[in-house]
């Protein structure tokens, strides 16, 4: 049980400040457009019903693609301190976590990351102006995402080296406080199971990149039923810290078939989380990283793919999302 809670870290933290786009509507900021439009000073038209981010519709409608092809820099200025970041076998780019915080959330709102890693989901946040609770179980992970801010100059977001499993003791009785639930846990024991692909050959050697050593690390479990019955549980007991309304975002990549399973790893987990009470599943995105590399897996004996394609599964909280500025505009409906 972890010695430090959430309320006594928030009261050294200096948060965003909320801001909704139909406060400046409220201001005469914006031109009345339709019965429900605005148009904004970015020539934008913005829905007034729109309680769940800051964007026009035309930011909307681009964000449903099921698709998101992306090819970020691994060096250099737009890196965003990459070759720190790499240092986990699995870092998210702040960049697509930015995206996916501005569509699910408004500037000031809170976002937990119960697998933060290096801070992907932590970095998103800030470039977002959006506050966030990130836990890893690693030391080291949380004090490379803190030197990352330094380097970036970027507000750092509040951490604590925490097994996931002991959240709802951090958490304690603050209620329904976060708007979104970002994470990118581990993909069972992909990572620390031996490699035999092109990097092992020139290496000449088979080698396993695990996240740590750590026996509670869920990338460390031997047993894929146990891994998603502890995926579930950390999930579930997170849940009630959600408002309602809400979603909770997912990154999932499925595993090379085996005798033994199909490991469609993603649909594996859609069925255990859909177990989840008041959690329901709305569908999902795939993220295509061009920046991997092409290998000749299998060659020239049998078919084996690569896997360049991720799951961004996408769970909402059920009931119904406040709105704060419902009453103002009220006279439209």
């Amino acid at each position: 049980m972890s010695s430090v809670t959430f309320r006594e870290l928030l009261k050294n933290f200096d948060p965003y400040p909320y801001r909704d786009f139909r406060e400046d509507i409220l201001k005469g900021k914006y031109k009345k457009h339709g019965k429900y439009s605005y148009i904004g000073p970015d020539s934008e038209k913005y829905d007034v019903r729109n309680s769940l981010n800051n964007l026009s519709g035309r930011q909307w409608t681009h964000f449903l693609s099921s698709v998101e092809v992306t090819a970020y820099p691994v060096s250099g200025p737009e890196s965003y301190a990459h070759e720190l970041r790499k240092k986990h076998p699995s870092p998210k780019p702040p960049q697509l976590m930015k995206r996916i915080i501005e569509f699910f959330t408004k500037e000031g709102q809170w976002v937990l990351d119960p697998f933060m890693g290096v801070g992907g989901t932590l970095l998103g946040a800030s470039l977002s102006r959006r506050n966030a609770f990130g836990v890893d179980i690693s030391e080291e992970y949380i004090s490379i995402y803190k030197e990352v801010t330094k380097k970036l100059r970027l507000k750092e977001q509040l951490t604590l080296v925490e097994d996931a499993r002991n959240l709802p003791d951090v958490l304690g009785d603050i209620g329904e406080f976060f708007d979104l639930i970002l994470t990118d846990p581990p993909y069972f024991n992909m990572q620390s199971r031996p490699k035999t692909g092109e990097k092992a050959k020139k290496a000449g050697r088979k080698y396993s990149t695990p996240f740590t050593e750590d026996k509670r690390d869920l990338g460390n479990l031997e047993n894929y039923s146990k891994f998603l019955y502890e995926l579930r549980r950390i999930i579930g007991s997170l849940v009630p810290y959600l408002k309602k309304g809400r979603y909770l975002v997912m990154f999932i990549k499925d595993m090379q078939p085996t005798e033994e399973d199909t490991y469609l790893i993603h649909a594996d987990i859609v069925r255990e989380l859909s177990k989840v009470p008041k959690l329901e599943f709305k569908g999902y995105k795939i993220w295509f990283d061009k920046t991997q590399n092409l290998y000749p897996y299998g060659y020239p004996f049998e078919y084996v793919g690569n896997i360049f394609h991720q799951y961004i599964l996408i769970f909402r909280k059920r009931g119904k999302r406040e709105d704060p500025f419902r009453r103002y505009f009220s006279g439209n409906d």
